[in-house]
């Protein structure tokens, strides 16, 4: 039973995986059969573990979601200090605009449209960078480093203001550099969060 359980999670995190891939190639107007094949699964494999395509999308979201979460909070694990992170943490999250790959036009084209078939689930996805970033607010105030109003509320709310400049720029031509972008955020963010602007 055991040894089913684990062959089944390794199928689905496979056929996650081809979706992915084809992403990189077709974007997401890749079909089933597409899908089945870059997979080497049998059509009626893939309905074992996904209902529609649109589950599938929704865990390829959460996929994304969970590995960016988990790559930038290892990244900044050596930072001295809350501030340094949560500077990192949003610079970071919108300069990955940069980044070669589809993922962050995936991540627009589709947010909103999954968020209406799976409000919970996209809900908790979504919430993975705020509670990141709720952590390090709370820790830079117990070090009076920071004085949010409310740790969780504030962190939800930049989160959600990150979200829309990161959706904005996925298409829009950018004004100016990602990077000088990301550091007028982290500006606002840190006004709003109780600190105040040093030259780093």
């Amino acid at each position: 039973m055991q040894r089913s359980r684990l062959r089944s999670i390794e199928q689905a995190q496979a056929i996650v995986g081809a979706a992915r891939r084809l992403l990189e190639t077709e974007g997401s107007g890749f079909t089933t059969q597409q899908l089945s094949k870059e997979a080497g699964i049998a059509l009626q494999t893939f309905y074992r573990h996904f209902e529609s395509k649109d589950q599938l999308l929704l865990a390829v979201f959460e996929d994304i979601q969970i590995e960016a979460v988990a790559r930038i909070s290892e990244a900044a694990r050596e930072l001295p200090d809350p501030v340094s992170r949560l500077h990192f943490y949003i610079v970071s999250a919108l300069r990955s605009l940069d980044d070669a790959g589809t993922a962050p036009r995936f991540i627009t084209a589709e947010h909103w449209r999954l968020y209406q078939l799976f409000p919970a689930e996209m809900a908790r996805a979504n919430q993975l960078f705020a509670d990141l970033l709720e952590q390090e607010l709370r820790n830079a105030a117990q070090e009076n480093l920071l004085h949010p109003a409310d740790p969780a509320a504030d962190a939800w709310l930049a989160a959600e203001l990150l979200m829309s400049v990161f959706h904005h720029y996925a298409f829009a031509p950018a004004t100016a550099d990602t990077g000088d972008i990301a550091e007028r955020l982290w500006s606002f963010c840190l006004a709003a969060f109780g600190g105040h602007r040093t030259e780093r």
